[in-house]
């Protein structure tokens, strides 16, 4: 399990069993962690939102390219500001304390950020010096955890105290008891590119927010939502539909926002702006599932999910792939070519070069003028990469170790040219 995907450690179980005297019963005496949530004040989290000196990497997650500027997501707490001006050079210049962030976007002066199941609208205009702008309430789903532990949502998690509980239960000789119900939390997979959109920025290819023109679109785990930013510091919500479930990512192009979800990619119309329509469906079985597109072919990698059950009563073989779908007809795409990866993830696309987080087989190059034979033009085998943004000639990778930058400018001498690390 990667840090960067779930946001606590895993909980370790140490079982002890001590027979008793009878013949009959016995006794299992069970010690296990668990994590308890510190809650605070929904209005004194939002008053304490402001920049602060830089914090060093721990838990990347998100990309959000703006600019000279990169937005990183600390997984679960917040936003860092990396000054990207000498890509060479990055600096990591501010951090914003976001209790329970995952996802971002950027526009003008504005950040946009969840916080749990609220939105914030945050003025960076001046980064020493931020400040939140809007809060709306309640715009996504509630945060899923494996265990069944419900979230008091009249207040925000701003930390997890870690304990150790122990219990005695009889059990029956031939008899199991099963292992106690651990408070176990996962935040589900959430792709980039250089896209035809105008859009503000650009979105790692992970990405659950997108900007177009003057709407902010987010998806969570069933809905999609349109938030009029024409005024950048003050977003009104002004519709959310239901797609479906288990919805992870959404990638613009065109009047077109491509929605990937854990069975397929969706595909909706923007050609009005606040009420997207569906357009049509590719589907697929049940994997991890992030997608980008260009004018004629949609790209969806599929990843193994292990012993994760995340689609209802799914039991198709687990797959890796990278799945190439023809959509000159928007209305009827259609599958070109499979193309088989070690544990794909994030992927972008710049001109004909297409670019592949492939987890523990590293980062992966192809020549992609040909879809049905792509070429391996590098494979970058010393990261486990995430997620990828590359936009001309630069590629910046968030990877397990850190934040990678490469310089693909001579497609013929790939170089890395900088990269800020993880904390130790």
């Amino acid at each position: 399990m990667k840090k960067y995907k779930f946001i606590f450690y895993f909980l370790a179980i140490f079982l002890t069993a001590g027979m008793l005297e009878s013949c009959v019963k016995d006794k299992l005496t069970t010690t296990y962690t668990l994590f308890r949530p510190v809650y605070k004040n929904k209005t004194a989290v939002l008053q304490s939102i402001t920049s602060s000196t830089p914090q060093p990497l721990a838990n990347p997650g998100k990309l959000f390219k703006y600019g000279n500027y990169i937005f990183v997501n600390e997984i679960n707490k917040g936003v860092h500001i990396i000054d990207n001006s000498n890509p060479a050079r990055p600096v990591n210049k501010y951090f914003i304390a976001i209790p329970g962030n995952i996802d971002i976007a950027v526009k003008g002066n504005t950040l946009y950020a969840d916080i749990y199941t609220d939105l914030v609208a945050i003025d960076i205009s001046n980064p020493q010096q931020v400040v939140l702008m809007k809060t709306i309430a309640g715009i996504f789903e509630k945060t899923q955890y494996q265990s069944g532990f419900i979230a008091d949502t009249s207040q925000y998690i701003t930390d997890w105290i870690k304990y150790q509980t122990t219990s005695e239960q009889d059990y029956l000789d031939n008899k199991s008891t099963g292992i106690p119900d651990l408070l176990f939390l996962s935040y589900p997979g959430n792709v980039s590119g250089g896209t035809k959109a105008q859009v503000s920025g650009i979105s790692g290819s992970m990405a659950r927010f997108t900007i177009v023109n003057n709407y902010l679109y987010t998806v969570g785990t069933e809905s999609l939502s349109a938030l009029n930013i024409s005024n950048t510091n003050s977003p009104v919500l002004e519709n959310t539909k239901y797609l479906g479930w288990n919805i992870e990512t959404i990638y613009p192009l065109h009047d077109n926002l491509f929605i990937g979800s854990q069975t397929g990619m969706t595909i909706y119309t923007i050609a009005n702006p606040v009420d997207p329509q569906f357009t049509s469906n590719f589907s697929h079985a049940c994997f991890r599932d992030p997608v980008i597109a260009d004018d004629h072919y949609a790209y969806i990698t599929l990843r193994d999910i292990g012993e994760e059950s995340p689609c209802r009563g799914g039991t198709a073989a687990q797959r890796n792939e990278l799945d190439i779908v023809d959509i000159s007809n928007i209305a009827q795409p259609f599958l070109v070519k499979i193309f088989e990866m070690a544990e794909p993830k994030g992927l972008s696309k710049d001109g004909i070069y297409l670019f592949i987080c492939d987890g523990k087989a590293g980062l992966k190059i192809y020549d992609a003028t040909s879809v049905t034979s792509l070429q391996l033009i590098k494979q970058i085998e010393n990261i486990n990469p995430y997620d990828v943004i590359a936009e001309t000639g630069l590629a910046v990778v968030v990877a397990d170790k850190g934040i990678y930058q490469y310089d693909y400018s001579d497609i013929s001498n790939i170089k890395l040219i900088s990269n800020i690390p993880i904390a130790q």
